[in-house]
């Protein structure tokens, strides 16, 4: 081999070396996040894709890795358990699993949806068009379902007669299908998933009756991201690059649904498009877009109103120890207001 090959050889296998120390060195330095979504990929998850797609947890120096879930309930479970470090789930749920299990009680740092999206969803040809009508019909409801959750809240507020409903523990995926073939005359769901779905189940627009429970005395908040207090306590930073490349991913996401659907259909080849478009453009209208958003940005809290929730919350729950709104909702991990702020 003469000097000339072997020097070239040389200075290659440094340029390679220099090459992957380059590479590497941004990975060293990012912290690792598994984050556990409430649900599977789907319209309203646009947000949490474009966040990790367009780069922005990795500007943060974060590698997140986004999983599905199987209700808004679950996140809870799998953040507490250690085995997820954030998750997207139901504050409300968070609440009453914190009463229960204080010694690994989570943090709840942004909240997406403002209004919940808990709904009671009838076919109005089986009677179903009112909270009194459920009394005497079948009314399916998945056992873990976060808007389950709060059916004693939407019983009392509305003077429903529970012992003449008959509930009955569905699959999350037999749901809206049963109460398309009529096995049931209404379910719990999130309004946006379960009106869809009943739609491209073949049930007539005009048959669907959607009872939004913020509408009927149910006044509480919704899903919000959460995180174990000990991955909070050791990486303060981190949680903050989180919700600030959220928060930047939410407001494009409002500010233009049909390019944030690009990247639903690429993470889920099955779904489709237009069916996603409208699932989104729900949640946004519905949960996150309300007046208290608009008026006071975006991920925020009022305390006074979440009190409130509290409150209602143990009209149904026996607080072993009942929190307050401070103690539930920590806004100090938080972008800046005008971050937050959306037209």
């Amino acid at each position: 081999m003469s000097i000339l090959h072997s020097t070239r050889s040389s200075h290659r296998l440094m340029l390679l070396a220099a090459a992957a120390i380059g590479f590497a060195a941004p990975a060293l330095a990012q912290t690792p996040i598994k984050f556990s979504l409430d649900w599977k990929i789907e319209g309203p998850a646009a947000p949490f894709l474009i966040a990790k797609e367009k780069g922005y947890f990795q500007d943060e120096g974060l590698d997140v890795t986004i999983d599905t879930g199987s209700g808004s309930v679950e996140p809870i479970n799998r953040v507490a358990s250690g085995a997820y470090d954030m998750g997207f789930g139901d504050i409300n749920s968070v609440i009453k699993f914190n009463d229960q299990n204080p010694d690994t009680a989570l943090k709840s740092v942004y909240m997406v949806y403002n209004k919940p999206a808990f709904a009671i969803v009838g076919r109005k040809s089986l009677g179903v068009s009112e909270p009194k009508d459920l009394e005497g019909k079948k009314l399916g409801a998945p056992a873990p379902d976060g808007a389950y959750a709060q059916w004693p809240i939407f019983v009392a507020a509305n003077d429903i007669d529970a012992d003449k409903v008959t509930i009955e523990n569905v699959g999350f995926p037999v749901r809206e299908p049963m109460l398309a073939s009529e096995q049931v005359d209404a379910i719990t769901g999130f309004s946006f998933s379960s009106f869809i779905n009943l739609k491209a189940n073949g049930v007539p627009v005009d048959d669907i009756a959607v009872m939004l429970m913020a509408d009927y005395g149910v006044d509480l908040y919704g899903n919000t991201i959460i995180v174990s207090p000990s991955f909070a306590e050791e990486n303060p930073e981190a949680v903050k690059g989180f919700l600030k490349a959220l928060n930047k991913a939410i407001k494009e996401t409002i500010a233009d649904p049909e390019a944030a659907i690009e990247y639903v259909t690429a993470a889920n080849a099955i779904v489709d498009k237009a069916t996603e478009l409208e699932r989104l453009q729900m949640a946004l209208d519905q949960n996150v877009m309300t007046d208290e958003v608009k008026a006071n940005g975006l991920g925020a809290v009022d305390m006074e109103r979440l009190g409130a929730a509290i409150d209602q919350i143990g009209l149904t729950f026996e607080y072993a120890a009942k929190p307050t709104a401070e103690a539930t909702f920590d806004p100090s991990f938080l972008p800046a207001d005008d971050e937050r702020m959306v037209e």
